[in-house]
């Protein structure tokens, strides 16, 4: 499979205006590496791609490029449809993490791997050295996987337990912590209060994730007063990480 027929494709499905305001959402991005193709087209393609219409979607991964955004989120997603056992995606997943260099591109290919539903506890042991790393969006990938799959009864504690232990002054790092920890909250709100009231998350992304649950539909308004009276002053006290 030639990436260059791929890119013809991606370039025949490009829009200005798209490419537009997908530039302003991904402020680390240039414009030039952007070609303005949505979202539900390259979801098609990429589909097509894993089911081996234009050729081996292996050698696709393989040989392909990361000249422009939407090339990097096709590979994410053609990972997440292709048919493959656990280890072999797990395996693609790895080496494609490393090209992750902006949030929209995680949070989609993380979206996408709706196999750790049924593997959690081997995704799981998959995604601590991710979580552990010094990179920002290697922490990233590893923090919405959680916030996807893993925010539910079995795993919540270990789940909040381990955002504690994430120190990294990355702000996708940062917003994304806060963003799990809204989720966790919507699923369990009494485990996730008492996390609330006793965590060694920094200031930024605690007050954060105070103000993502405020803003969800799906809290009562006497909550929300609760957690605006929650919020933290910069430089408050809190905890050192036990976990």
């Amino acid at each position: 499979m030639n990436h260059q027929t791929i890119r013809a494709q991606l370039m025949e499905l490009a829009d200005e205006q798209y490419r537009k305001f997908s530039s302003s959402l991904i402020p680390n991005i240039g414009i030039d590496r952007i070609l303005g193709v949505r979202l539900p087209a390259l979801r098609k393609l990429a589909k097509s791609i894993a089911r081996g219409d234009l050729g081996d979607w292996r050698a696709y991964l393989r040989h392909t490029d990361n000249l422009y955004f939407e090339e990097t989120m096709l590979q994410g997603l053609v990972i997440g449809y292709a048919k493959a056992d656990l280890e072999e995606k797990l395996r693609h997943a790895a080496a494609f993490v490393p090209r992750i260099d902006n949030w929209s591109v995680c949070d989609s290919f993380c979206t996408g791997l709706k196999f750790a539903e049924e593997h959690k506890q081997r995704v799981w042991e998959f995604l601590q050295p991710y979580l552990a790393s010094d990179r920002e969006y290697e922490i990233r990938f590893g923090v919405v996987m959680l916030l996807n799959y893993f925010a539910d009864d079995k795993y919540l504690d270990r789940v909040l337990q381990r955002f504690d232990r994430i120190k990294h002054e990355g702000y996708y790092v940062k917003m994304a912590v806060a963003w799990a920890v809204s989720v966790c909250y919507v699923h369990n709100p009494e485990r996730t209060m008492a996390y609330l009231k006793d965590n060694a998350l920094d200031d930024f992304t605690y007050n954060k994730a105070l103000q993502k649950i405020i803003e969800s539909l799906r809290v009562d308004a006497e909550t929300k007063n609760r957690l605006r009276g929650m919020k933290r002053k910069t430089g408050t006290a809190r905890r050192s990480p036990q976990h």
